[in-house]
């Protein structure tokens, strides 16, 4: 009678054991099997797609760092953007050329130079000579500070095309996917430097 019941002691854990091998070899698998496909997917997308080179597509060429990425619609708002740019450059200089032409001679007393009479409205500023200078003056001076700006935002506007363009290209390769999964697999597990019997849980998406 006791000779069965520690033999099927014995036989239970026997089971167990083998269950409990079974249990974590096949983890082990699992995760060498996941691990190689890891890899071979890193390859594969390491030798696709370079920010390098779209970084410097975009600063010889605004736009071509993004076709590069395969933004195409980009490109037509770069353009856009550069061209709204370039307008208010020339505009405002257009601008400042004037004023400042018109507050030299009205500060040179030369009667013969009197462009400054085209903002001289029906001579409303003949009795008033002095403010009239000072508006020209002011006038200058916001035009030139107004193209100042702009073109110190057009050189922002061209960095900012070169920045775009390097973080499309690093994102490149990143699934944005609806895949969302949750994979489990057993395998060992260390708690102050001992095994013990887990289950690894991993969410992809």
């Amino acid at each position: 009678m006791a000779n069965s019941i520690s033999k099927r002691i014995t036989l239970n854990y026997i089971k167990k054991a083998v269950l409990l091998i079974l249990f974590i070899t096949t983890g082990f698998i699992a995760s060498a099997q996941k691990i190689v496909a890891a890899d071979s997917v890193s390859v594969a997308i390491e030798k696709k797609h370079s920010p390098r080179k779209a970084t410097i597509y975009s600063a010889v060429l605004p736009g071509l760092g993004q076709i590069y990425n395969k933004k195409y619609w980009k490109v037509p708002l770069i353009y856009i953007g550069f061209g709204a740019f370039a307008y208010f450059i020339d505009w405002n200089n257009d601008q400042y050329q004037l004023y400042r032409q018109a507050y030299a001679d009205i500060v040179d007393n030369d009667p013969f130079t009197d462009s400054y009479e085209q903002f001289n409205e029906d001579g409303r500023w003949d009795n008033q000579r002095s403010q009239f200078t000072t508006r020209l003056k002011n006038a200058k001076d916001v035009s030139r500070r107004n193209r100042d700006l702009v073109v110190i935002s057009t050189v922002a506007f061209y960095a900012l095309n070169i920045i775009d363009a390097s973080v499309d290209a690093h994102f490149f390769n990143f699934d944005i996917s609806d895949d969302l999964t949750l994979n489990w697999t057993p395998g060992p597990l260390y708690s102050y430097h001992q095994k013990v019997v887990g289950i690894h849980c991993r969410i992809r998406f």
